[in-house]
This record gives structure tokens, sequence and C-alpha cells, in this order.
């Protein structure tokens, strides 16, 4: 859980960011350096917390985070391949100003952490209760 709160506290400074140093006006941000360094933000935060989802996942194996996601949900790999896209290519590297394009990344990185919050806490439910019936068969 401590990734979760890691991974949004990335996408609150990067949304930050945007708003108090890129100066939005008119749909553009007016500050490109603003910009990529919110997306190279956002990423990182996304980023971290899949490798630490995918590290439970794969057992002693190298992570792979694409092919891993696309194994594990085939949806939730399409956002983040869209977030990827979005966060670290065209905002991070070439800093496209584009405020629909910013909101677009931050969404997509923003369900992706909903989505892995809700699968951590299956994933604690279940251990919870294979623990209760082992306590209880023994």
């Amino acid at each position: 859980m401590i990734a979760i709160d890691k991974a949004r506290a990335q996408i609150e400074i990067a949304k930050e960011l945007l708003r108090n140093h890129a100066k939005p006006k008119d749909g553009l941000f007016q500050n490109k350096k603003y910009v990529k360094k919110a997306g190279l933000t956002a990423y990182k935060g996304l980023f971290l917390l899949l490798v630490e989802l995918l590290k439970e996942d794969s057992k002693g194996q190298k992570v792979i985070i694409e092919q891993d996601l696309f194994k594990l949900n085939k949806r939730i790999f399409a956002d983040f391949i869209t977030a990827q896209q979005v966060l670290s290519k065209s905002r991070g590297v070439y800093g496209t100003r584009s405020q629909d394009l910013a909101k677009l990344g931050i969404l997509e990185a923003e369900n992706i952490i909903t989505w892995v919050e809700k699968c951590l806490n299956k994933r604690q439910k279940r251990a919870e209760m294979l623990f209760k019936d082992m306590q209880t068969n023994y």
C-alpha cells in the first residue's frame, strides 16, 4: 500500500507542476520545461507502482512490465500503453503542450492506480482467508 501512496503523491506533484508552473492558457501549457517534468514525474510514480505489483506476481523472474501486465489484465495493459505514450513520450520527451493530452495521461494513470489498489486488496483478503482456513484446520 505504500507504493500506491507514493504513486498518488507523484500524480499530485505532476498536477501541481502543470497548474502552477506550466502556465496553462487557452488549452495549451506555456512552459514546456514543466510539462516535461510533470509527465516524467507522473510516469515515474506509475512505473514504480507497476514494478511493485508485478514483482509479487513473478517468482524470481525479471519483471517486464508490458508482458507481465498483458498476461495479468489486457484492459489495464492498454491503459498503461496509453499512459506510457502520453506521460513518458509525448509529454516527458517532447513536452507536448496540450492540456487535453495532459488530462488523458493523468486520467489513465489514476485509473491504473485505482485498479492496482483493488487488485492488492483482493490479494490481501484472499491471503487472510487462507490463513484463517489454515488456523481452523490445525
